[in-house]
């Protein structure tokens, strides 16, 4: 925890301390007070006790060991792509995914003054989703481990020239001037969280709801094996609206992929697409089956 800056310190502590007491209503999240990732974990749940930490390891570490009831992980954004590893991160970590959670992101750029500002602080999602806004200002962009950790740092840095870009929210918890509001490139800019518990969700108790599963696989090292891997989804009418491909290890020969369906084991269609996936893989395992908390199209 000593890696926070210190203005974020005794806050770190306090939620701490609120979340020991009480660990089945701890929700982890990878960041300081007020960073998006806390946002979402008080909206996902508004009767949670959010437990700050400062790196996703350290978050999923925290359901393990009993800390935490569950932790909130954002995996990806409309403008900037994947946030967390979240392929790596979840399968080492043998938690489960038991919720999803959607937040619109709009940035807020604060700092000691109102301006002007030579260098921005903030986490590498946030600073690549206002890229743009920061170049025309000649702004220079300096990476930092979350957004409110940044805003944390500006204050200890007692810099004038330097700015954070982070929620709203931290400029009040670090008492920082607000310089603008409302800062993004694109109109439509969401996080996608996945919420991490011990124990995966039954999906008999999903039925009446739509559902979504999340799954890894690897297949056969033989021509055509992925088209004839997902061939199942297709003729059994499940939609499968992410599938990306990652590598595992260094031998560049064996490819991982990560991928979501609408539906959940016990829909006939579904079992019938996973049998087919099953056939053609080396590798198949399922990370959860949760409520699809936004319609896909």
């Amino acid at each position: 925890m000593d890696s926070f800056p210190a203005p974020a310190l005794e806050l770190v502590e306090k939620m701490r301390a609120a979340a020991a007491a009480d660990p089945a209503r701890a929700v982890a999240f990878q960041g300081a007070p007020g960073a998006n990732s806390h946002r979402a974990a008080l909206e996902w749940d508004p009767g949670c006790l959010p437990l700050p930490c400062f790196a996703f390891e350290d978050a999923l570490e925290a359901v393990n060991s009993g800390t935490a009831d569950s932790a909130i992980i954002p995996i990806e954004n409309s403008q900037n792509g994947r946030v967390a590893d979240i392929h790596f991160l979840l399968p080492e970590s043998g938690l489960a995914i038991v919720g999803e959670h959607f937040l619109p992101i709009s940035h807020t750029v604060m700092g000691l003054t109102k301006g002007p500002y030579r260098v921005a602080y903030s986490h590498p999602q946030a600073l690549g989703q206002t890229r743009f806004w920061l170049r025309e200002r000649g702004i220079v962009p300096v990476s930092y481990a979350d957004t409110a950790g940044a805003a944390a740092l500006v204050k200890e840095l007692g810099d004038p020239a330097a700015c954070a870009i982070a929620p709203e929210l931290a400029a009040d918890l670090y008492g920082l001037e607000v310089a603008e509001r409302g800062v993004k490139d694109a109109a439509d800019n969401m996080t996608r969280f996945v919420i991490l518990a011990r124990q995966q969700v039954d999906p008999a108790t999903l039925n009446g709801d739509t559902a979504m599963t999340t799954f890894i696989f690897e297949v056969k090292n033989l021509p055509a094996a992925l088209y004839k891997a997902l061939g199942g989804f297709a003729t059994n009418g499940v939609n499968m609206t992410k599938l990306e491909s990652y590598q595992q290890g260094a031998s560049f020969a064996a490819t991982m992929f990560y991928a979501d369906i609408v539906g959940a084991p016990g829909d006939p269609a579904v079992d019938r697409a996973m049998e087919e996936l099953a056939f053609h893989c080396k590798e198949l395992r399922i990370l959860g089956s949760y409520r699809q908390a936004r319609q896909r199209p």
